[in-house]
């Protein structure tokens, strides 16, 4: 079983949502703790994206650490340059997950 963890604009973004969303987010990390890879990949195995009514919640998979790691989020029209940020940024959220790990459950 995984571990999902959302960042904080992971976070901030699903909060100005509109409540039916909002619970989609919600209910997502329940799936993704035991099949992180329900979503489409994106360019590499472990960078995911599952629609939500409408909108593309982008996740990173450490089948290594055991952890998902919710990172952002976008419409259709944003979908690329927000790919491409979460692509210029690996080595940070490599980070972020391996500083999740050790703060401890």
């Amino acid at each position: 079983m995984f571990r999902v963890i959302g960042t904080s604009t992971y976070l901030d973004e699903i909060s100005k949502w509109d409540n039916a969303s909002q619970k989609a987010a919600r209910d997502l990390p329940k799936k993704l703790r035991l099949n992180p890879f329900v979503g489409d990949p994106l360019s590499y195995r472990f960078l995911r994206e599952k629609k939500i009514k409408g909108r593309r919640v982008y996740y990173l998979v450490y089948e290594d650490l055991k952890l998902v790691l919710l990172v952002a989020t976008s419409g259709k029209k944003d979908q690329q340059p927000t790919i491409n940020h979460i692509k210029s940024s690996l080595d940070e959220f490599r980070k972020v997950a391996e500083e999740i790990l050790k703060q401890g459950p």
